[in-house]
């Protein structure tokens, strides 16, 4: 078990904003997770330490959810993020982590200022088809593989949906419970789950429930209007962060 004191001063914290975002409030607020531990530890740790964590916080959020999932998008996004998972897997240590979440974060900037551009002219949102479904459904489970950062990409197919925050909310929760629990084969199968990750994983478990009851509660009390600009703005901000810390590593 990690015993340093540093470690935890973040990592609570951490575990408590990823449980908002696994709550369903604000999604994209989950991918912060493994940068704010990969200032104590390194990544890799980190996204070991933190997936049966994430996995705890969905299943909170299926109990609380339970019933309100969208399933026709589910059906059209898991089997190709599933595939996204797989590609990670096979490509384990050969891919570029800060090149992928460049990208990532580039097309997420994109795809919010599109939806300001249109708001602003008064022109529809663009619509999302089985093709979107297939292209962002594999790129989500692709970086949700790589370093837990599968929100944007799942968001920029969802969130023009127009979903009802409750009907959002739980499709998310759904969604990556399923991816979760699937990239633990992978996981375990490279070597990511030794004695002391498990160990600093069970003294931080019983945090995660605290942020999930907290994103659960505001998704439940907050209009439609206002939980739609607040996720593009926290997908807007979070795709500034990938970029910055990408390119910073590039550099």
């Amino acid at each position: 078990m990690i015993t340093d004191l540093s470690f935890y001063i973040a990592a609570i914290p951490a575990i408590i904003l990823v449980g908002v975002a696994k709550g369903g409030f604000c999604t994209p607020l989950a991918m912060l997770g493994v940068p704010v531990l990969s200032l104590v530890i390194s990544p890799i740790q980190a996204a070991a330490i933190l997936l049966p964590i994430l996995i705890c916080m969905d299943f909170v959020g299926l109990l609380a959810y339970r019933g309100n999932a969208n399933w026709a998008v589910l059906k059209s996004m898991l089997p190709f993020a599933l595939c996204g998972i797989a590609l990670g897997w096979f490509l384990a240590g050969y891919l570029n982590e800060h090149i992928i979440k460049f990208l990532v974060g580039l097309t997420a900037m994109a795809f919010v200022a599109d939806y300001a551009w249109r708001t602003i002219r008064k022109r529809a949102i663009a619509t999302r088809g089985p093709i979107s479904a297939a292209v962002w459904g594999s790129i989500t489970g692709l970086t949700s593989f790589i370093a837990h950062a599968g929100g944007p990409p799942y968001q920029i197919h969802t969130l023009p949906l127009g979903m009802k925050p409750l009907v959002f909310a739980a499709t998310s929760v759904y969604f990556f419970t399923t991816m979760n629990t699937v990239k633990l084969i992978p996981y375990f199968a490279l070597g990511q789950f030794s004695t002391q990750n498990l160990w600093t994983t069970l003294v931080l478990v019983p945090f995660a429930p605290v942020g999930t009851m907290i994103g659960i509660f505001l998704v439940k009390r907050i209009s439609q209007d206002a939980f739609y600009r607040i996720s593009y703005a926290a997908m807007f901000l979070i795709a500034i962060k990938l970029c910055f810390d990408s390119f910073s590593e590039l550099l």
